[in-house]
This record gives C-alpha cells, structure tokens and sequence, in this order.
C-alpha cells in the first residue's frame, strides 16, 4: 500500500508538472501575440493570419503631431544622419509579407548568374528594379545594364574608377556644384586606397581628384560632373553646370521617387544611381544599384566592385527585391485599392512633416526655408509639391554665424554647411528619423523662437 501510495505521489507531481510548464507555455505564446514578438503564420495558425491580413488595411500610420511627448527635453535629438527609420510603421503595417526565408544551403557560391555582366546580380533584384522603375516611370530601363553595389557610395567609387582614363596624363578632375553631397563627394574621394596588391595596383591615387563646384570650374580638358537631383542637401532638381566637350555625366537620383519630388519625366540618362535606403528606408540592407547604357562602363564597374568587395550579398538582394515586389505590388495601378500603396501612404506622411515644419519655422523670424516650386507628378496624376528628405534650414540672425553649432547648443545635431561648400549660416536637418524625435525636434524650434 505504501508503494502504491509513492508511485501514485510521483505520477500526480509529474503530471502537475506537465500542466504548469504547459500553461506557463501557452501563456508566454498568447501574450506574445499580444505584443507582436510572433510575425510567422505557421506559429499562429491560419485563423491568425486571416485576422491580421483582413485588419492590416484598418491600420493608418498615426500622425506626427500625436507621437508621445514623454522624452525628455534633455535627450540630445541627432538629425546629422539620413538615417530613415520613419519607414518602419509602413513595413510593420505590412507584417510579414516581405519576410524572406533563406535556407543554410542558399547562396552559398560568390556567383549569382555566370552569364550576365554583373555576375554577382540576384536574376530576381534585377527583375524587381527593372518592374519598379516601369510603374512609378522615374528611369528609363530599355538597354540598360544593372549594376549592384552595396549602397550608392560604393557605386560612385566604382563609376568613377570605370570613367577615368587608366593611362591618363593627370588625374580625371570630378566637379558638383555647391551644396554638394559630404559624405561621399568628400571623403569618398581622399580615401585612402592602400589595400592588397592586386587592388592597389588597379585603385591608383592618382585617377581622379576632386576639383570643387561645378560653378567656378574653368579647367580645359576631361572630367566628370557628378549631378544629384533631388539635390542632397537642399531638394532642389540639378542638371549640369559645366557643358563643356569631353564631360562625363553622373546622375545620382537617390531621391527621385514621388514621396519626394514630383515625377516629371523618366530619367534618361548615360549612368545613373539609385539606392533602396532612400527609395525604401532600408538603409541597413546595404544595397543601391546603377542603371548603365555602355556595357564596357558596366563591365568595368562590375570590375571595382568584384575588386573591393568581391560581389555584393545575394542575401541583402533577396531581402531587397521581395521589399521592392511588395512595394510595386501595392504601387501598381488596380492591384491595390486597400489603402495600402507604399508611395501614397509616404508621400502624405512627409507632407504632413513639412506642413509642420514649415508652420513651426514661420512662427518666428529666426530660420527660413528654401521654396519650391510645385510640379505635376505624372505617377501621382496630380501636381505635388517638392518634400526633400532633408531640410536646408537657414539661421537668419546675424547674431548666429554658425547654424549648426547654435543648434547643437540646444541639443539638436545637424550637419552644417561647410561640409557642403557653403556658408555655415546653413545646416542640413533629417527629415526621416521617427516620431518622437521629429516632434521633439519641432518643439525645440518653436522653443528658441519663443
């Protein structure tokens, strides 16, 4: 009996057991699902997912000027970087629908596809860029070639070094005209280029050299005009300065997409830049690409890039091209008529930024804000006013010589305009960083001018 009654207690505890660790299971699962820690189908069930795809259209993204106050107005804000996590309500709205599974065994060779000049090009990111660009109609794609890169910076390295003559007299000079893009026009230029053998003896010093605004340059003979528009930092639309025989054009279009400017024409151009940080905000994907017309200009691109970073990762292009399907997906004309269109929802999202902005500026006398002129946008049908991701904010007290360090002193970090061969009376402020810090940023304007 007293045996009995010991085996009976043991399998009583281990069934007790059972059940706690059970309901202790279910419930960190339930209250995951609350909290949103869970995003696969499979773990949720087909009834979850069916709920959460029939209420993802309800969802809007909620408003600047209702984010929550509650940080300290201590909290140093950093506007200095374009870094764009303004874009994560959109993609959290869009749940898993660009969720990527990339089993061990995939892409595990350096070669994407043997038989095309960017051999280390993901066939789905190309057909991907190549549908994107046909719906929004910012870049013409016929006869063009795809060059990959990991981001827009590596692609101006490897444009330059394709586009400067390798047995030149002097270095190719390089020109933009002021402001101009920093962090790539200057730093990208003197960087330093000791590496392994076989890249120095390919990436020589001394095949280009920076030569400053485009404006003021007078020097006969070759170079090359890099051409930003949308400009960074102002948002103003370029084209090129110097028209002289024997340029080379470089157009960096990172911001032509209608959240930004208005779509006039498709871009027509010998080269030309694109990046998915500033067309989707994913800026840590790490991937930008080239639209090429000369196949050797490609070739020899795709010969920096193999030289520098032997390729680029075919699974941040996996990632990329199953962000850019959904976006053309609800892009496209009769696909989507959910409220869910990526380029419609942002678009209205930085309006709504400069409207405030622009309130909070005019609210005193102390900044001013360049105008625009408004275009018709022909991907949108209707004409649109210019919405620069960045803000070239003017401090007009002739107290203040010096924008940036003036704001700084008022804890907001900006990027002033000597790093953009200007007056230091300008700084260039990130319209892209989430909510609560743009609010903060707007309170602390209407503060100063108080």
């Amino acid at each position: 009996m007293a045996k009995f009654l010991s085996i009976f207690t043991m399998r009583n505890l281990l069934v007790l057991s059972l059940a706690l660790n059970l309901s202790l299971i279910m419930r960190v699962f339930f209250d995951g699902e609350k909290q949103g820690f869970f995003f696969s189908a499979e773990q949720r069930g087909p009834s979850m997912a069916e709920d959460k795809e029939a209420h993802a259209t309800q969802r809007t993204l909620q408003s600047v000027s209702s984010s929550s106050g509650q940080e300290g107005m201590e909290k140093v804000i950093n506007l200095d970087h374009g870094d764009p996590t303004m874009y994560e309500k959109y993609w959290m709205m869009m749940g898993e629908r660009t969720t990527v599974v990339i089993p061990g065994w995939h892409s595990m060779s350096y070669f994407s596809d043997v038989k095309n000049l960017c051999w280390f090009l993901e066939p789905e990111f190309a057909k991907q860029v190549f549908r994107l660009h046909r719906v929004v109609g910012n870049a013409v794609t016929e006869g063009r070639h795809i060059v990959v890169g990991t981001g827009s910076s590596q692609l101006i390295l490897a444009a330059l070094f394709a586009l400067s003559p390798k047995d030149g007299s002097e270095p190719m000079s390089v020109v933009s005209t002021a402001p101009y893009y920093s962090s790539c026009i200057g730093s990208c230029l003197i960087i330093s280029l000791q590496s392994y053998p076989v890249m120095s003896n390919h990436l020589k010093s001394g095949l280009y050299v920076w030569a400053g605004d485009a404006r003021s340059f007078n020097k006969e003979g070759p170079y090359i005009e890099l051409v930003t528009s949308p400009n960074n930092p102002d948002g103003f639309v370029r084209h090129s300065m110097v028209n002289r025989t024997g340029g080379i054009l470089v157009h960096d279009l990172a911001y032509y997409w209608p959240q930004y400017t208005p779509i006039s024409s498709p871009a027509d151009h010998d080269l030309t830049l694109f990046t998915v940080s500033k067309a989707t905000g994913h800026a840590g994907t790490r991937i930008g690409w080239a639209l090429v017309k000369d196949a050797e200009v490609a070739k020899k691109m795709v010969k920096f890039i193999e030289l520098n970073t032997i390729g680029v990762s075919r699974d941040s292009q996996l990632r990329a091209a199953k962000i850019l399907e959904v976006m053309t997906n609800t892009t496209e004309i009769g696909s989507s008529d959910s409220g869910e269109s990526f380029f419609e929802i942002i678009y209205h999202l930085m309006a709504e930024r400069w409207r405030l902005l622009q309130a909070a500026v005019n609210n005193g006398s102390m900044f001013s804000l360049p105008d625009f002129a408004p275009g018709f946008c022909h991907f949108l049908q209707q004409e649109t006013q210019p919405q620069p991701a960045f803000a070239w904010l003017k401090c007009e007290d002739d107290a203040v010589e010096d924008c940036e360090s003036f704001l700084k002193g008022h804890k907001i970090l900006t990027r002033g305009g000597r790093s953009f061969g200007v007056s230091p009376k300008y700084v260039r402020i990130s319209m892209l960083d989430r909510d609560i810090n743009f609010s903060l940023f707007l309170k602390r304007l209407s503060i100063i001018q108080s």
